[in-house]
């Protein structure tokens, strides 16, 4: 997901949220796209399709100004944006790659639906060799435009997670935001048992990207690569004692199951918004919605520790993406307009109306320079990402929610972790050999 999502991004991730959100979770691929066409018309309308937004109206302004601007340098050319919902996207997006006449010239889509759409043929290989601001594009986020090294999507923008608390909760009760993974839990008890009516921190069950961090940093992954295959190993011992320690936070004396364990990011962010939770791992998206809330002036943010004191724990590189259709008969303009909405100028303009993290380095310096406080995200950002599989069959997975069911038998039912996670790997693998 990308995230994608309540805020399309989270996840950015859409995230990516499954992908959120943020992150966004991947939709079946499409198994046959428009063939490529010759025709690169000048003038005419070009289309584009952009994700909704809960709250729109700041994202639309910046973007009609890219199209007043990019109009009146293309006489003769007419952009038309069409905004489409997050959750139907799959549907849209199978529809377009089937019928060129109905598609968009333009798109943009979750980081972790790329694969599959790549696979189905719906966008086209982009070269950025001529475009002078590419050069600045953070390697790691372009990493997530990539298939097999071709790049089909520019990042628009990048959603990473890290540690929100609760300044004055911790002030009251003389703490220090924890160091390390392993001082979250013991953390979180001291705070809940001082203040009952709080969660020590909020958790969730179908938190995906919120657990992941845990099994990154414990050495664990969710698949490695065998040959020209993946192979899960969720059911690493490594993965294992993350999903442990993620889990172990859904309990009575710090997240109880009963509120927490049907909890995704979106609802585990809003316990901390209204004032509920002392902490909560939220997203660089989710920072205007903070600042908005009941607890606005009350918090702070660290990246999430790792395994060892002054270390981070790896975050899923969500973030969404644009890209040219297969199809599109006026390539020439729609890759003109993507450098145009997708550059620097439009990134800044971006984060400064919705919070979006812009995917150039310099910019990314810009902005952290003028808001101190995102600077936990980029020094996340800085210590390195973790993402998912890049295979079609990833969006399999992700539609059977096989991760969020995982974290669901241990946290909610009280099933084994090791039977869970072998079946959460079994189910991976069955996906991966089809």
């Amino acid at each position: 997901m990308m995230r994608v999502a309540r805020r399309v991004a989270a996840a950015a991730g859409l995230a990516v949220t499954v992908l959120a959100t943020a992150g966004l979770s991947g939709c079946a691929p499409v198994q046959s796209g428009p063939a490529a066409t010759g025709t690169d018309q000048q003038t005419g309308q070009l289309r584009v399709w952009l994700f909704d937004e809960v709250n729109r109206g700041p994202k639309e302004a910046v973007v009609k100004e890219a199209v007043t601007e990019f109009q009146n340098a293309h006489q003769g050319v007419t952009v038309d944006v069409q905004y489409i919902q997050v959750q139907t996207r799959a549907e849209r997006f199978k529809a377009a790659f089937s019928d060129p006449k109905s598609a968009p010239d333009v798109a943009e889509f979750g980081n972790t639906d790329l694969a599959g759409y790549v696979s189905g043929g719906g966008f086209a290989e982009l070269d950025l060799s001529s475009w002078g601001e590419a050069k600045d594009l953070l390697p790691a986020v372009l990493d997530t435009g990539k298939v097999d090294g071709k790049t089909y999507g520019v990042p628009w923008y990048v959603g990473v997670r890290a540690l929100y608390y609760r300044t004055d909760v911790f002030t009251e009760l003389g703490l220090q935001p924890p160091t390390t993974l392993d001082g979250i839990a013991p953390l979180a008890r001291q705070i809940r048992a001082a203040k009952p009516d709080l969660l020590g921190i909020s958790a969730g069950g179908k938190y995906t990207y919120g657990a992941m961090p845990f099994v990154w940093a414990n050495g664990g992954d969710i698949a490695r690569k065998d040959g020209d295959k993946y192979v899960s190993s969720i059911d690493s011992a490594e993965s294992k004692a993350g999903l442990r320690q993620y889990t172990e936070l859904i309990a009575d004396d710090i997240c109880p199951p009963a509120q927490c364990a049907g909890n995704g990011g979106d609802a585990s962010v809003e316990a901390f918004r209204a004032g509920k939770a002392a902490m909560v791992i939220g997203g660089d998206f989710n920072r205007k919605s903070v600042d908005a809330s009941t607890v606005a002036g009350k918090y702070a943010i660290v990246p999430l520790p790792g395994k060892t004191a002054g270390s981070v724990a790896p975050a899923f590189s969500g973030g969404n993406l644009l890209g040219v259709m297969k199809g599109s008969e006026r390539k020439t303009l729609a890759n003109q307009f993507l450098q145009l909405l997708g550059g620097k100028q439009y990134q800044r303009k971006m984060f400064d109306a919705m919070g979006n993290m812009p995917t150039f380095g310099d910019v990314q310096n810009d902005v952290a320079k003028a808001n101190p406080v995102v600077e936990p995200f980029i020094k996340t950002l800085n210590a390195g990402t973790k993402f998912v599989p890049v295979t079609p069959n990833w969006a399999k997975i992700d539609a059977q929610a096989v991760l969020p069911n995982l974290l669901q038998e241990v946290a909610a039912a009280g099933n084994d972790l090791d039977v869970a996670a072998k079946k959460a790997a079994d189910a991976m693998n069955a996906a991966f050999a089809s």
